[in-house]
Parts: structure tokens; C-alpha cells; sequence
């Protein structure tokens, strides 16, 4: 969703190539890059401008330290632009604050928002976290208007194993107090009120959630907000703010081709803190909001942390050794790629998860969008689904014939069947290369000196080795070359077995 920030940040930056110093002069074209991009992401106009004057004092009041004295790495004007952009992007959308108040008895969470911001799925959402922190909460169905929205909760009230209340006689006032009497007699230490919402700010809405909330006193009254609907995520802000000083927001489709200027604007306007950042349907698609992670990903840097939270949730750490030791040891299987591939989809979208890999997440408009195209993951998964079970566990037994049969069963041609098996059984060998270089003290070190030469020579400059992952930066090692007459060779045998499948074909016939 931040494309289009990054493409600015990154536009900026291009613009003071092979500068030296930073005047006003020459830092004007890269503050009007910025500024395109933030009016373009829907950002707030008089944040933007806020911004990019804080950004400007920050890079020209700053003396530039061209060359570190321990590390020797140098710094271009460049890269002290960027770190300005950083600084200003983490207070902008600062300080954190994604703690809840649940000191009451039980501790009450309002929801509020606009209809079809995400405020049944969010609140679903939050019942799995405080599920899973020991909490014991209570949804409370008080949006009695939204056809099916009494339905939807309680569906999502049995995927968490939470109870739901809600009595189709009662008004949402009269809702949400029975809903914390019966929280208070059933020993529920949390109450989670989902409020009705409308597709516009009328006085009806906003007079029924400010009786609710004088009714139960909540401790926490979060709005649910649709990052898709730019701007207007301000002002829908700023009017339930005035209305009901809620205690913060959360951010919803963060997943889609929004373009990101509410997660910028709406902290600057309200002044309240941004809790929660919502992807997709799935429950467990809530994460912390975290300024810094968010400036990364938005420059180009990626989010480790973030990615590494990602993995923690979905990943168990012993099953995941285990697979390791597999792949190295070169016995990976088509099952165990389904499997992996099932766990990472857990995770997000592939574009999200590459968005916050360092180094990729800087090239993501290079990548092409095919390459990232979850379609075409189906679609090998399929071909996998074609396979028996004994060509899923042992590879090696594949011929042409059973990837004929494979690519009927699929409905994919034979040849999108030979290339995936032969990816795939490249994978296979070079990691099983790399374990046996693990295993072996002489060659690894040799490798880490060749490795160490590389990115001395080039790869990412600044970029660290780390532990375990010697050389991290240096450039790929090339592809081994063919000659022609192999190149020649290898094209008849293909075209050799075309014939031979087509010949049984019709006799077969």
C-alpha cells in the first residue's frame, strides 16, 4: 500500500546523486519529489507541509559526518537526507502506544467507526489476542441495524472460542449494559463492544455511540478506520474524536492498494495514538503498530522485526530446525515445499512479506508484478496436487510420462511440469551442496574468504556480514555457462521427447 511513498522517497534520493554537500538549492528537487508523493498517497496537506519543513530545517541545521571513525564508512549527503526523512516519519506517526487498559473489572474496549471500516473483524481479532494473553472476553453484538452483523459475530465468536451476547429485543444502549452485567456474573474479565456504524457521519450514529459510552464508562473506545479511504480517514477521525475523545485507532486494510496517507496524517490531526494495524481477513492478521517499521518499509529498508514477529507467530522453531536440517541434508520433498508454502501464505500476501525484506524491500518496483503473482502459486500448487504420493516424497522418480499424466490432471501443459521439477530439483541440489559445505570446516572457511573478497569488492556497501550468513550483501554468484553445443544437445533431446510422447499419443488413439 505505501508504493507510492516509496517510489517518492526513493525518486528524492536519485536527486541528489553525486552531491557533495546540502544547499537549499540543490535539496529544492528532492523535497518536491517527496512532495508529489505524499499529496499523491492522500497524505493531509497541511501535514505535508509540516513535514517537509521539519524535514528541510533537519538535513540543512545537521552538520553531515562524511566518514565514521570506527567503522570507516562514509556517509553521503544522500544518506543523511534519508535518515532525515526517517527521523520525521518515526515522530509523525510516534510515539508508540499500542497498550490497552484492562485494569477494569471487567475492563470495557468500544468499538467505533464508519460501516464497513472493519469493526466486526477487527474486534474478532482482538478477542483471539486477549484469548491468547489469558484474558476471557465477552463480544458484545450492539450493531443491530447491518443485516447478518449479529451473525458475522458470533461466527467469529466460535472460531475464538468467545462467547457472544446479544438479544434480538434490546437496543444497543440497553445491549451494552446487560452485556457487562452478564460479563461481571460469568466471570469474564473483558468486554468488547461492537457499535454500529453508518456509510456517513450523521447525528442519529453519533448520539447512539455517545449514549452507549456514557451508559458503561468504557476503557478503552478505539476507531476502526479504513486506510482505503484517504483523506477522508482524517476527517471521519477528527469528528468521532471531538464527539467521543476516543483513546486511539486502529487501521484496517492495510492489505490492499490503499494508498497510505491516513497512517501519516491521522496521528498529526487527532493527536491520538495509532494501537493496531489490521491485513485480511484472517484473525490473526493484527500486529502492533511500530513507527519505525513502518518508516522502514516506506524507504525502502524493509522491517525485520516485523518480519521476524510474522514468523514467530506462524512458525514452530523445533519443526522449523528439522525442516532446515532436511533441506541441507538435499532430502526435501514436494511435500514439504506445499507445506512451507502453506505456512508462509499464513503470513500475508508474497508482496507484503518482501516489502519488509531488507535490500528487496527497496527494489519492489523492479520485481515484476508476475513474480509476485499469487495466481501463479496456485497454479504450481496444483501441479503438485497432481503428483501420487510417491512422486510428492521422492522426487527422483519422475519420467516423462508420469509428467504427462501430471500435467492432464493439473490442466497445465507438460512443459510447465518439466520446468518446476527442474527448478526444483536445482533447489534441491544446491542446498544439499551448501549442507555438505556446512559440514565440512576447510571448505566453509574457504568460502567465507571468497565470500569476504566479494563484498569488499563490491554487493551493498555498509551492509554487514552476520552471524551465520557470512558475506550477507555481496552479489550472487554467477550462473555456470553452457556451451552451444550443449545448449544444441539439450534442445534435441526436448524436442526428441516430444515426438515419442505424441507418437504414443496416437497410438494410444
Amino acid at each position: 500500500m505505501f508504493d507510492v511513498l516509496s517510489r517518492g522517497f526513493k525518486s528524492a534520493r536519485l536527486k541528489l546523486q553525486g552531491k557533495t554537500e546540502l544547499t537549499e538549492e540543490n535539496l529544492a528537487p528532492a523535497l518536491r519529489e517527496v512532495r508529489a508523493s505524499l499529496i499523491q498517497a492522500d497524505v493531509e496537506l497541511s501535514v505535508a507541509k509540516a513535514f517537509l519543513e521539519r524535514v528541510k530545517i533537519r538535513s540543512l541545521g545537521d552538520v553531515v559526518k562524511l566518514k565514521a571513525k570506527k567503522t570507516g564508512m562514509r556517509v553521503s549527503p544522500q544518506d543523511h537526507f534519508i535518515k532525515s526523512c526517517y527521523d520525521e516519519l518515526v515522530e509523525l506517526m510516534g510515539p508508540v502506544d499500542a497498550s490497552l487498559d484492562l485494569s477494569g473489572s471487567p475492563a470495557v474496549i468500544m468499538m467505533v467507526g464508519l460501516q464497513g471500516a472493519g469493526k466486526t473483524t477487527t474486534a474478532g481479532k482482538l478477542a483471539k489476542m486477549l484469548v491468547a494473553q489469558g484474558k476471557k472476553p465477552l463480544l458484545v453484538a450492539a450493531d443491530i441495524y447491518r443485516p447478518a452483523a449479529v451473525e458475522q459475530l458470533r461466527v467469529l465468536g466460535r472460531r475464538v472460542g468467545v462467547p457472544v451476547f446479544n438479544d434480538p429485543g434490546m437496543q444497543p444502549v440497553e445491549l451494552a449494559k446487560n452485556g457487562l452485567t452478564l460479563a461481571r456474573n460469568t466471570g469474564r474479565d473483558v468486554v468488547i463492544i461492537d457499535t454500529a456504524g453508518r456509510l456517513a457521519i450523521d447525528e442519529k450514529m453519533m448520539a447512539e455511540v455517545a449514549e452507549i459510552k456514557a451508559a458503561v464508562n468504557p476503557d478503552n473506545v478505539l476507531f476502526t478506520v479504513d486506510a482505503m479511504i484517504g483523506q477522508d480517514a482524517v476527517r471521519t477521525a477528527k469528528a468521532f474524536d471531538e464527539r467521543l475523545d476516543f483513546t486511539g485507532f486502529i487501521l484496517t486494510k492495510l492489505d490492499g492498494d490503499a494508498r497510505g496517507g491516513a497512517a501519516l496524517s491521522i496521528k498529526a490531526v487527532t493527536g491520538k495514538p495509532v494501537k493496531f494495524l489490521g491485513q485480511g481477513e484472517e484473525l490473526d492478521k493484527l500486529e502492533e503498530f511500530r513507527p519505525e517499521g513502518l518508516a522502514q518499509r516506506i524507504l525502502g529498508f524493509g522491517d525485520v522485526v516485523g518480519l521476524m514477529n510474522d514468523f514467530e507467530r506462524h512458525i514452530d522453531k523445533d519443526e522449523a530446525e528439522a525442516d532446515a536440517k532436511k533441506m541441507l541434508s538435499g532430502g526435501f520433498t514436494y511435500g514439504d515445499f506445499v507445506k512451507q508454502m502453506k505456512t508462509i501464505r499464513k503470513m500475508g500476501s508474497l508482496r507484503d512479506l518482501m516489502s519488509k525484506m531488507p535490500m528487496i524491500s527497496g527494489m519492489m518496483d523492479q520485481i515484476p508484478e508476475e513474480a509476485l503473482d499469487e495466481r501463479e502459486l496456485d497454479r504450481t500448487m496444483a501441479i503438485i496436487g497432481s503428483m501420487t504420493r510417491q512422486e510428492r516424497n521422492h522426487p527422483d522418480v519422475m519420467n516423462p510420462s508420469r509428467m504427462e499424466r501430471i500435467a492432464r490432471g493439473c490442466g497445465r501443459s507438460v512443459r510447465d511440469v518439466e520446468e518446476l521439477h527442474e527448478r526444483f530439483m536445482q533447489a534441491r541440489q544446491m542446498m544439499g551442496g551448501i549442507g555438505q559445505m556446512l559440514g565440512n570446516p576447510a571448505q566453509m572457511a574457504a568460502m567465507q574468504k571468497q565470500m569476504a573478497a566479494m563484498q569488499g569488492g563490491g554487493g551493498f556497501p555498509g551492509m554487514p556480514s552476520m552471524p551465520g550468513m557470512p558475506g550477507f550483501g555481496a552479489p550472487a554468484p554467477a550462473k555456470p555457462q553452457i556451451s552451444a553445443a550443449e545448449r544444441l544437445a539439450k534442445r534435441k533431446k526436448q524436442k526428441d521427447q516430444r515426438k515419442a510422447r505424441k507418437k504414443n499419443r496416437k497410438g494410444r488413439k
